[in-house]
């Protein structure tokens, strides 16, 4: 059944686009016709056609401005969308953006343009915010979210989780609502790839990858690996990602120098992941020390590479990681229990390895292309029954 589908997201998108998100739009693309409404990698609006019909807003400096953006100006593209593309799904990636979906299909429905939403959950959409970034008047902040959320959940037709916390979260804020769960898109198979050339006997390197923020607990890997530092002389720390809080980056870095890690700990910006699978695979552990996620991509696609993950046991992690056989737990914040679970993997390379294997075999049964395609045509066809079943109900009360 081919659909017409607006995605709205708070994600930033290139034009080309990158290989990634290339690969993903080219598979919902065999679902109809997909339009984006998103944001660019700079200050310029973009409209393009790559897969899918793409309309991003500017990337303003302040978050709060591209809110607003979405808010403001999200739900009357979406209606222009409906109006003169005939787009008859709508699918909001957070409840924020639900927010704007949810004006929009009001609007339409007056206009006598009926559409189905669906908004989904990729994290802890109430908390996250605050364990990401300084917030002005954060009482204040967190009863504005919380109307936003309530009122794009109210108006949804069904709800889309990636994992089991995210499902009991909307739970509570929606009960009685159809959910479905299926995980993230990422492009497993480079990954896996990766993998496949992995070396026999990996250098003892640690590795991170994801945005710098205070939720992800970088700062607690650092203090980790400093009490292992001295026992293992050639491990190294690789930090890859983006600094999107650059006061917290600043820190990061500056707590290396106060360690004495020079030359033990490296940061790398953002890479493509083509770059990163070759560094999970390069890499004798990876480490997300998060406070809070939804079910972070970054933990199956290190497991794809065959390497090792070590966790703190939040939101969708648990799903993944089955402590001592696919990888290791540890507790948020615990410094010292994070660094004996850093020792044990360095110590004792001839069972990583095998704990990497039993890790990459649970990432291929857990995600594939196909199976993301098929989910999100199993939650279209939901969609579009009920849309029928309510054309079907105001043909009746119109005799």
């Amino acid at each position: 059944m081919s659909q017409k589908i607006v995605f709205l997201g708070g994600a930033r998108y290139s034009r080309p686009l990158d290989a990634t998100s290339a690969k993903k739009y080219e598979a919902l693309a065999q679902l109809g016709d997909v339009f984006v409404i998103a944001f660019s990698q700079d200050p310029k609006p973009r409209r393009f056609a790559e897969h899918a019909e793409f309309y991003l807003f500017p990337k303003w400096p302040l978050p709060v401005l591209r809110y607003l953006t979405m808010f403001i100006a999200g739900p009357w593209l979406t209606l222009w969308l409906i109006w003169r593309r005939k787009v008859r799904v709508l699918v909001a990636q957070s409840p924020y953006e639900g927010f704007a979906a949810a004006w929009a299909k009001i609007v339409a429905r007056w206009l006598w343009c009926r559409v189905a939403l669906v908004v989904e959950n990729h994290g802890d959409f109430e908390e996250s915010l605050f364990l990401q970034r300084w917030v002005w008047i954060p009482w204040l902040y967190r009863r504005l979210m919380q109307w936003v959320a309530h009122f794009a959940l109210r108006h949804a037709d069904l709800l889309r989780v990636v994992s089991n916390s995210t499902w009991e979260q909307l739970q509570r804020w929606a009960p009685g609502k159809s959910v479905v769960q299926f995980p993230t898109w990422t492009d497993i198979e480079i990954f896996l790839q990766a993998g496949a050339n992995r070396p026999i006997d990996n250098a003892p390197t640690v590795l991170y990858a994801g945005v710098l923020i205070p939720r992800k607990g970088v700062h607690h890997l650092i203090q980790a690996f400093f009490r292992i530092a001295n026992d293992f002389p050639d491990a190294k720390l690789i930090i890859v990602g983006r600094n999107e809080n650059p006061t917290y980056g600043e820190s990061l870095r500056s707590e290396v120098d106060r360690l004495d890690l020079d030359g033990r700990v490296q940061f790398v910006g953002e890479v493509s992941q083509t770059e990163l699978a070759r560094q999970m695979a390069q890499a004798q552990v990876c480490v997300l020390p998060t406070y809070s996620e939804g079910l972070p991509r970054v933990v199956f696609e290190a497991m794809a590479a065959g390497t090792p993950v070590i966790a703190t046991p939040v939101s969708g992690i648990p799903d993944v990681i089955q402590d001592g056989v696919t990888g290791l737990l540890c507790s948020p914040g615990d410094e010292a229990m994070l660094a004996e679970r850093l020792r044990w993997i360095l110590a004792h390379p001839r069972e990583a390895r095998f704990m990497g294997k039993r890790a990459e075999e649970f990432a291929r049964s857990f995600f594939s292309t196909g199976a993301y395609v098929n989910e999100y045509r199993r939650l279209f066809i939901m969609a579009e029954n009920m849309l029928q079943g309510r054309r079907a109900e105001h043909a009746s009360s119109a005799l």
